[in-house]
């Protein structure tokens, strides 16, 4: 291959050619779109897969256990607020770690981005995405999280080609949550975003080279791309980070190979409930999980496992933390109109409780 240099070849093993075969060819295509910016792409991925077989070194007090005993404050857009990932998380934790306090909290939020921008006529003009950082300090001084997930960057180049000025946004805001979330005395890892996928929304999307994107660009993914490269890059940083992006990506072109119609997105976006299996099962994996998680093609699948039946456990997961996740979203403030207030969050701790004390009895009498 023409573009990998020597020095490439002796730093990278067989499974790192084919992801930089693969990345090569988005940074020829970066090229063509943005020939000025080749020289960072160059640098982005030289660094990338420098790090990127490099296994990240967990610290002791950041394992798969201390993410089922630790104070967990999981941030990110809708695909977050939808739930499914995070719940199956806690699934897996609560079967895994039975006789532990699990303590995970979705603080999601639709339309939000780290970059503070926004596209003009977003939600039809109603209102711009809100940022991160408008909620994040009183978050963290309410919530007082140990751990902290943070999945951006879907939002965050607000579905337009790449500009270097975006891109800076982005780096500023992730680097902005990454030491308010340190300064705050709690771990903080980076989720790279998901895929975008033009293909389900083919007839809505639009090409490069227009001046006006009142739609997604059809080429968005690109994007993306680069957003999580430099996040793995950031590892070089001590920055954590868990990549999605790369995995989910090569899955669909595998799966699409043999079924063309085959999508991890309605929408091109919000992830389905296979993709947030997955998302949980590439974090748990960050964390040490040894599974082989091919065993339990649902997280249903899993539980039944575990306990020996079929169970309602990961449903009333889900209804425990999507009662949480809109109390706490309204009594720390947020400026995204038309979203769920939730219980008074005194109310909704109580109800947590007892839905907490009905998952605990299902894995109890299981044992």
């Amino acid at each position: 291959m023409s573009d990998m240099t020597p020095e490439f070849e002796r730093v990278i093993n067989i499974s790192s050619k084919r992801r930089l075969i693969h990345f090569m060819k988005t940074r020829k295509l970066a090229n063509r779109m943005f020939p000025s910016f080749s020289g960072l792409i160059c640098a982005v991925t030289c660094s990338l897969f420098c790090l990127l077989e490099t296994s990240s070194v967990l610290s002791d007090d950041l394992s798969l256990k201390s993410l089922a005993t630790s104070r967990v404050l999981v941030l990110g857009d809708s695909i977050t607020y939808g739930g499914q990932y995070v719940a199956d998380l806690e699934t897996y934790l609560r079967l895994t770690f039975p006789d532990q306090p699990v303590n995970i909290l979705n603080q999601g939020l639709p339309s939000e981005t780290v970059s503070g921008l926004s596209e003009p006529g977003h939600a039809g003009g109603k209102f711009p995405r809100p940022d991160l950082h408008e909620r994040l300090d009183r978050a963290l001084a309410k919530l007082k999280p140990e751990i902290v997930l943070a999945c951006y960057g879907m939002n965050c180049g607000i579905y337009h080609p790449y500009s270097v000025d975006r891109f800076e946004a982005y780096k500023v805001g992730m680097r902005r949550l990454h030491d308010r979330v340190v300064a705050a005395g709690a771990e903080i890892i980076h989720v790279t975003p998901p895929v975008f996928d033009p293909k389900p929304i083919a007839q809505r999307t639009l090409p490069a080279g227009l001046d006006v994107y009142g739609q997604p660009y059809e080429g968005y993914d690109e994007v993306l791309g680069l957003y999580a490269a430099w996040l793995l890059a950031m590892r070089g940083e001590e920055w954590k980070v868990v990549d999605i992006h790369s995995p989910m990506k090569q899955l669909l072109l595998d799966r699409r190979a043999k079924d063309p119609g085959f999508r991890f997105a309605g929408d091109g976006v919000h992830m389905n409930a296979e993709a947030h299996w997955l998302t949980a099962q590439w974090i748990l994996g960050f964390f040490g999980a040894s599974d082989h998680f091919g065993k339990w093609p649902t997280p249903d699948a899993m539980a039944a496992s575990h306990l020996g039946k079929k169970s309602d456990l990961p449903k009333l997961i889900k209804q425990r933390q999507r009662l949480l996740c809109d109390s706490w979203l309204t009594d720390i403030g947020h400026l995204r109109p038309g979203m769920s207030k939730g219980l008074p969050i005194n109310e909704a701790i109580e109800k947590a409780n007892e839905l907490d004390a009905q998952v605990q009895d299902l894995i109890t009498d299981s044992e």
